[in-house]
């Protein structure tokens, strides 16, 4: 048996020698592996963090004190490390493992996340918790440097070194290779940052020089911090400006030397960040080599490891979609918050690179600079995932609905997503998009329709939203933008007539109906492809018919598409003979979108339940039946 063998705990892992660690770190490594083989999920990441999750364990006892990952999804060792082992090959399916941190999965896990910079923020808290309560526990920050892009975690930065409560952050940089600032002489000086005799001395020795003679401590202050700026160029960074001590940088993947540094931190008064410098997909060659294909892995061979391609996809339609607008019209730019790969935008980066902007993960940043360059005359497009945009939404009121700034929001991942759960659920962008005077909100039924949504969009101007799924979507036929399908601004389309109900699907959910129709003549099914406006001419003849209707959507009910039905009928006064199918008022967790869907109701045989519900129908259904 191996050491990881007996490792349940933080508990266990820190009763190991400090020279046992390196054999923790390689059963850890092949363990993580074994589980994605089986699994996929996020490989890359949790392999480039394997070392220092051992070392975090065994300076620390993660059960009392708060270890605070940010995003979570380099967290699969630190999992195993604290008794969900055995669970593993079940993480990311219904009922399994999340794949991020949350609190009410294991008391280990401080903090339920999966969005980037939010961890800074959590630990300052936990910290000021612990201060005021006297409580004996540590607070750990672990930081990636793409999430340190974002404002919230430099606002963070800026309050820690403010409140100067006591605690490690980690930023993880993965993005830069060990260099020669990795040498003797800079270890000595990491050593001396870290000693506690080290710190006191200064201290006690600028006190002494004050009380002999102002004057002379300022003189020593200068002198010290020439010293250390000759010595050790990286303490002239903007963390000591913040208020921080800074220890850095060190080799991520000495897991011996992380231990270390930790142990001498967790002594020191007020915020210490230590800066690792790490290689994501750590250990395995084709993860290493390719870390962006393994960051969220397939199921695989570890012997034989092959990236499988998902087939075409809808960000690859939006992706090509906007390489054709902007090579049409010089105005036209895509902005991304760290999404490039996620958005399909890789091509669109090669081909235009002139208009395309990553912003890092920064959304409000995104939505504000396509302000900036619609005040100016240029058309943007914001590609963002749904519930990445909620990060921006003052952004979207104040910055570019207040004037009616002609800003394009695709909209990616909208729905149900998967295995990312609930954190990545983006089912929410209807809800809070809808209020907002000026928006325009419409959905594609297949890649054609999105091709031309977006140019509508671009050509009708103002800020419009245009929402599609995660997954696969057959492409569309190659044509010149000018002949591309026009879409009637504002219209709906019958797709199957009937003559009893109308199932009235928005987005996503139109396959559902158009499967639960089937070929009965009773059921008529409706691509709502706009949400904002609504059609309210076809609404109209479907009053004026009598019809009764059921509305379906990939989103919550409050305020979602079925509502703003509901609302339309009852402004006009019509009996409100309506079905709305949707998701009630629930978080969902990570699953399986289809059998979600069927569960929650508006599936095919949910679809099908609630026509049946209201053929020969006489009275008015409830506003309020749902399924």
């Amino acid at each position: 048996m191996g050491l990881l063998d007996h490792i349940t705990s933080s508990a266990d892992v820190g009763r190991l020698r400090r020279d046992e660690l390196p054999q923790l770190a390689a059963e850890l490594r092949a363990e993580i592996i074994d589980v994605c083989a089986v699994t996929g999920g996020h490989l890359a990441s949790s392999l480039g963090a394997v070392e220092l999750t051992v070392a975090l364990h065994h300076v620390h006892d993660s059960a009392r004190d708060r270890i605070v990952w940010d995003v979570g999804h380099q967290t699969y060792g630190h999992k195993i490390l604290t008794g969900r082992r055995a669970q593993m090959r079940s993480i990311r399916t219904a009922g399994g493992l999340a794949g991020f941190t949350t609190s009410s999965e294991s008391p280990d896990d401080a903090l339920t996340v999966g969005h980037a910079s939010t961890s800074l923020a959590a630990a300052l808290g936990m910290a000021l918790a612990r201060d005021a309560r006297q409580a004996p526990y540590d607070v750990v920050a672990v930081i990636g440097d793409g999430a340190l892009t974002g404002g919230l975690a430099l606002a963070a930065l800026n309050q820690i070194g403010h409140q100067g409560s006591r605690m490690t952050i980690v930023l993880n940089d993965n993005e830069m290779s060990i260099s020669e600032n990795v040498g003797a002489l800079n270890a000595t000086m990491r050593h001396l940052q870290v000693q506690p005799w080290f710190q006191r001395a200064e201290s006690r020795g600028k006190a002494a020089l004050e009380d002999l003679w102002a004057p002379l401590a300022e003189l020593g202050s200068r002198a010290k911090k020439a010293a250390r700026r000759f010595f050790d160029p990286a303490s002239n960074n903007p963390f000591h400006a913040m208020g921080l001590r800074y220890v850095g940088p060190i080799d991520g993947h000495d897991v011996e030397q992380l231990a270390f540094y930790l142990a001498k931190i967790r002594e020191l008064p007020g915020p210490t960040m230590l800066h690792i410098l790490t290689r994501k997909g750590k250990g395995y060659t084709v993860a290493e080599a390719d870390p962006i294909a393994w960051h969220g892995a397939s199921t695989f061979d570890p012997l034989n490891p092959m990236t499988s391609g998902k087939g075409y996809q809808w960000s690859d339609a939006f992706g090509d979609a906007a390489i054709d607008l902007a090579k049409h019209d010089d105005r036209v730019w895509v902005i991304t918050p760290a999404m490039r790969e996620g958005s399909g935008l890789v091509r669109f980066s090669r081909e235009v690179p002139q208009r395309y902007l990553d912003v890092g993960i920064a959304e409000d940043v995104a939505v504000t600079t396509a302000a900036g360059l619609a005040l100016r005359g240029e058309k943007p497009v914001v590609a963002i995932y749904s519930t990445f945009l909620q990060r921006g939404y003052d952004q979207v009121i104040h910055d570019v609905a207040l004037e009616r700034l002609d800003v394009v929001f695709g909209i990616d991942r909208a729905g149900l997503v998967g295995a990312d759960g609930m954190t990545h659920q983006g089912v929410y962008d209807i809800a809070y998009l809808r209020p907002v005077p000026g928006m325009r909100i419409a959905a594609p039924k297949d890649a054609r329709e999105l091709r031309g949504l977006l140019r509508a969009a671009l050509e009708r101007g103002g800020p419009v939203a245009v929402r599609w799924p995660r997954g696969g979507v057959a492409p569309a036929p190659d044509a010149p933008v000018e002949d591309w399908d026009a879409v009637p601004w504002g219209t709906w389309e019958v797709l199957k007539e009937g003559g009893e109900v109308a199932v009235l699907a928005f987005g996503a959910t139109l396959r559902y109906a158009l499967e639960a129709a089937g070929d009965d003549p009773r059921v008529a099914v409706v691509n709502a492809r706009f949400l904002k406006p609504l059609d309210e001419g076809m609404l109209a003849g479907f009053v004026a018919a009598g019809t009764p209707l059921v509305t379906v959507e990939d989103h919550v009910l409050h305020g979602g598409f079925g509502a703003a039905v509901a609302e339309h009928l009852a402004d006009l006064g019509a009996p409100l003979r309506l079905v709305r199918l949707g998701i009630d008022d629930q978080h969902v967790p990570h699953g399986d979108p289809k059998k979600q869907h069927e569960a929650l109701g508006y599936g095919p045989t949910g679809i099908r339940a609630a026509v049946e519900r209201l053929v020969g129908v006489q009275e008015p259904v409830p506003v309020a039946a749902r399924r």
